[in-house]
């Protein structure tokens, strides 16, 4: 489908995936729904395109048109825009050379043709007069020409520098854009005319006298003066026009990639709001489990139990703390509201201890719930399959700039697969999540039985913002 044109087909909800739609006009294409990851759309007319509810990850649509397009619902993590154009109708007065390049039509096409021709002139005229300076062995001729070419370079130099500087000025104090180009090829029209004129009368008065009355009959000196402004005003008036469309391109690559970053942001918070949910039914079933079994058995149990819970539950509900992260402190209180729960149903069973090597890493934000699930499993696959005593070890150290959150219990080795478990799994995709590859999870059973949590104090910082 490479270089096609399919402008109003209906794609929606096709499996499309990695097609390769690159140089097609695809104009009013309904993809509603359709399956685009990896997708090729680059250098594509993608105007009016509907991608309502379409999965666009890692799709290329960089140096597209995307005027009017409909990305409501679109997955677009990974998706290249770089360089996308948003460019208004071309019946506008704000008129998009860019756009209408790009565009197969006609119109395009004989921009292309236009602006290729005078090129292809202005490089064969350097040329022709390189030509004449280096193979003319005329010394009036080669002076004149040796003149004229050195003009001409200071006359470039000071239109650039000039349309730099006072396009600044037209900016700020000009609204419409054929405005500002006026006001420009008059300013060029006068100041390029007053140079002109400073470097002849300083330079180029005799060279010109003397060829006049060498070649009298040369047409060339019969032209009119205006005829070598145009040069001038074209080139100013070009390079402001893709000043300001550089500029355009890149404020819309910002916008995008913020957008973009959005996005992100967004699909994080997503994906840790259900994590975060998926903890708490977790959590809630496994201690009903253990109230329910002592109701009849041990009703005062039971009661401290349902006490400790609720304690359990004004923490995860209650509290007024960041949405993700919470201060160690804090979540070892809440380690050891749980393991207290724990304790009322296994008894002298259980032993635990709570060690923090610093007191100064109390006060270090960590994720929500990052030690709970694992004290959960020390206790679910290692304290309740032992018949004698059990010791589960909470120990916060930092090491090389790296905080440790350590976990050990004295109950069986970790199986091959535990780390396919939900807890440890719910751990490491939340550590993936906020820290990336400055976080990790190990389970060791070598001393001892362990679960380590490691994550760079950097990016604990990092992390907050």
């Amino acid at each position: 489908m490479k270089a096609s044109s399919l402008d109003g087909r209906d794609f929606s909800n096709m499996d499309l995936e990695n097609a390769d739609f690159s140089f097609s006009s695809l104009k009013d294409i309904n993809f509603d729904g359709a399956n685009l990851r990896n997708a090729k759309l680059r250098f594509s007319a993608l105007d009016r395109t509907t991608f309502r509810n379409t999965d666009l990850r890692n799709a290329d649509l960089s140096f597209s048109s995307l005027s009017d397009v409909d990305l409501s619902q679109a997955r677009v993590e990974g998706a290249n825009f770089s360089f996308t154009s948003h460019q208004k109708p071309l019946n506008k007065i704000d008129f998009n050379l860019i756009g209408a390049i790009q565009n197969q039509g006609w119109i395009g096409t004989l921009i292309a043709i236009v602006l290729g021709a005078i090129i292809l002139y202005g490089i064969n005229a350097i040329a022709f007069f390189t030509a004449e300076i280096y193979y003319t062995h005329e010394p009036v001729r080669i002076k004149l020409y040796q003149y004229l070419v050195s003009q001409n370079i200071i006359a470039g130099v000071f239109t650039i520098l000039f349309t730099q500087q006072f396009t600044l000025w037209l900016d700020m104090l000009v609204d419409k854009v054929y405005i500002k180009h006026l006001i420009l090829s008059v300013a060029i029209l006068i100041l390029n005319n007053a140079l002109s004129i400073a470097i002849y009368f300083f330079f180029g008065i005799n060279l010109v006298r003397n060829y006049r009355i060498m070649y009298p009959n040369e047409a060339a000196q019969n032209a009119p003066w205006y005829w070598y402004m145009w040069g001038a005003i074209i080139v100013a008036n070009t390079f402001y026009y893709f000043s300001r469309a550089g500029k355009q391109i890149s404020r819309k690559i910002s916008d995008q990639e913020y957008q973009l970053l959005n996005l992100e942001k967004l699909k994080t918070r997503a994906e840790l709001d259900a994590l975060q949910a998926r903890i708490n039914p977790h959590f809630l079933y496994n201690s009903l489990n253990s109230i329910a079994s002592l109701v009849h058995d041990d009703p005062e149990k039971a009661e401290e139990m349902t006490l400790l819970l609720s304690k359990l539950f004004r923490y995860t509900t209650g509290r007024k703390t960041n949405d993700y992260f919470d201060t160690i402190e804090n979540e070892l209180e809440m380690v050891d509201t749980y393991l207290k729960v724990e304790k009322v149903r296994f008894g002298d069973r259980l032993k635990f201890n709570v060690e923090v090597t610093d007191a100064a890493l109390k006060v270090l934000q960590v994720p929500k719930f990052i030690l709970q699930p694992i004290v959960e499993n020390a206790i679910k696959h290692g304290i309740s399959k032992m018949a004698e005593q059990g010791y589960i070890v909470v120990k916060i150290y930092e090491k090389d700039n790296w905080l440790h959150l350590c976990v050990s219990d004295n109950g069986p080795a970790f199986p091959e697969n535990m780390g396919a478990g939900y807890g440890i799994k719910s751990i490491q995709d939340k550590l993936k999540l906020l820290y990336g590859e400055n976080a990790r999870l190990e389970l060791h059973n070598d001393p001892y039985k362990s679960v380590n949590i490691s994550i760079l104090k950097t990016a604990i910082d990092s992390s907050l913002n």
